[in-house]
């Protein structure tokens, strides 16, 4: 009786979203909210954009999935709160940051497109492409799954500072989120200025978490001289984070076991600062401000994998009260899940698949893509397990994104479709006789300058 009981409450969860979903959808609402069903009921991976037409979950011609995504509107503030409401119960308030590239290298028609690094496609023989970034925040949880909860989405503006923007992101988050519970933690990877971040967010109710490198320096607060001649210091002992001799002794250290690294050692280091340079994120400032942090070692026993490299790794922490340090090594191990929900919504919802192109076609296709995943997430625990002969029985709140969605074209009886039917099957006129459009404009990829970054 509990599991019924349970199973609808889940139900009644899946159906409201939806709901609340096609109402983001001012314009167009039919046709998005279709679209991003016929991704979820798609037999395999979307590997083409005109065939999600022919889903039966689509009603309509192939020609109103292009309109639909080149007329209909996405209410995204209205849809940001709406993926806040609904995020996962229970899950600790760690939210991984990180951005992936929608490659665009030939589309000389579209604008907005810089040149970006991609891990998988190489231009020139070097790791760059052309094409559009977007940076997704999502939320972890300590499960050992590839589960996440994205809570928002943004393209990273060409005219603006990437650090900038990240901050003014993780703002508006932390405001949807509301000052109840614990405070939040973002967790970044190597990349991000973990200082500039700190101190953006210093009046913010937020933890940052950032990886540094292994030859980061740092400095302690200088001690009081003890005649007032001359210029006040502003640096105290150097903090070498690849040269021991200079570490003092760690103000705190923790000692655990894990299950796939062994023993685990983390040690914290209190109120350590670095030498700041009049560049990037501190250009044109007067007086370059001392920002203080937390600097975290942490040691593994072993690797999931064989490995030669280094077991040792250095984070940043900064935020309001002190630093837990047996949540911030998990949090950061955790961070490597929103690698497989890009990968998941890459390979099999077909995220970057679409010949997309304007940036705003871009924008309202990566928030069908959130939220056909956020679908997918509240509809564990109701699908069946459709496996292979090959592939081993899960419990269904156990299942994967990719399991989760097999099953999920079989739930359409029981959370039904807020879309209304198409008015008519009658063809379009067309494009009028003697219409001529003539060359359209190309689009140069901009080079972002290195200021300001």
């Amino acid at each position: 009786m509990k599991d019924g009981t349970d199973t609808t409450v889940k139900a009644k969860k899946l159906v409201a979203f939806r709901q609340a979903f096609y109402s983001c959808l001012p314009k167009w609402s039919d046709a998005l909210f279709e679209l991003c069903d016929a991704a979820l009921n798609a037999r395999g991976p979307v590997g083409s954009t005109p065939l999600l037409s022919l889903e039966s979950v689509f009603r309509r011609s192939h020609g109103s999935l292009y309109k639909a995504l080149m007329h209909g509107e996405v209410n995204v503030d209205a849809l940001r709160q709406l993926l806040v409401e609904h995020r996962p119960e229970g899950w600790p308030p760690v939210f991984a940051v990180d951005a992936s590239t929608w490659a665009r290298c030939d589309a000389e028609c579209s604008p907005e497109r810089g040149f970006y690094y991609s891990a998988s496609k190489h231009s020139a023989g070097k790791p760059i492409v052309a094409g559009w970034s977007y940076q997704w925040i999502t939320q972890l949880d300590w499960v050992p799954d590839s589960w996440t909860a994205p809570l928002d989405a943004l393209r990273l503006p060409l005219d603006a500072s990437s650090t900038v923007t990240t901050i003014e992101q993780v703002k508006s988050l932390v405001d949807r989120l509301g000052a109840d519970g614990d405070v939040p933690m973002f967790v970044f990877d190597a990349g991000y200025d973990a200082i500039a971040l700190s101190d953006g967010l210093k009046d913010t109710r937020a933890q940052v978490l950032v990886r540094i490198r292994s030859d980061r320096v740092f400095y302690d607060e200088p001690l009081q001289r003890e005649t007032a001649v001359g210029r006040p210091r502003r640096h105290g002992k150097r903090f070498s984070c690849a040269d021991p001799a200079t570490q003092r002794k760690p103000d705190a250290t923790l000692q655990a076991h894990d299950s796939r690294y062994g023993k685990v050692k983390v040690r914290v280091w209190n109120n350590l600062h670095p030498k700041l340079a009049d560049r990037g994120y501190w250009e044109n400032r007067q007086v370059l401000p001392i920002v203080n942090g937390t600097v975290i070692r942490v040691d593994v026993e072993r690797l999931p994998k064989p490995s030669s490299k280094n077991k040792t790794l250095w984070l940043w922490w900064s935020g309001d009260g002190d630093p837990d340090l047996d949540i911030i090594w998990r949090a950061y191990l955790r961070r490597f899940d929103i690698e497989h929900t890009y990968r998941f919504v890459k390979n099999t919802l077909g995220w970057t698949t679409p010949g997309i192109c304007t940036p705003e076609q871009a924008d309202k296709w990566t928030w069908l893509v959130v939220s056909a995943y956020t679908q997918l997430r509240l509809a564990r625990g109701l699908v069946e397990d459709l496996r292979l002969p090959w592939e081993r029985q899960l419990s269904p709140e156990r299942l994967t994104p990719a399991r989760v969605r097999r099953g999920f074209c079989r739930l359409g009886k029981t959370i039904g479709t807020p879309a209304s039917p198409p008015k008519t099957y009658r063809p379009g006129p067309g494009r009028p006789k003697g219409t001529k459009t003539g060359p359209r404009t190309r689009y140069p990829a901009v080079k972002k300058a290195t200021s300001g970054v």
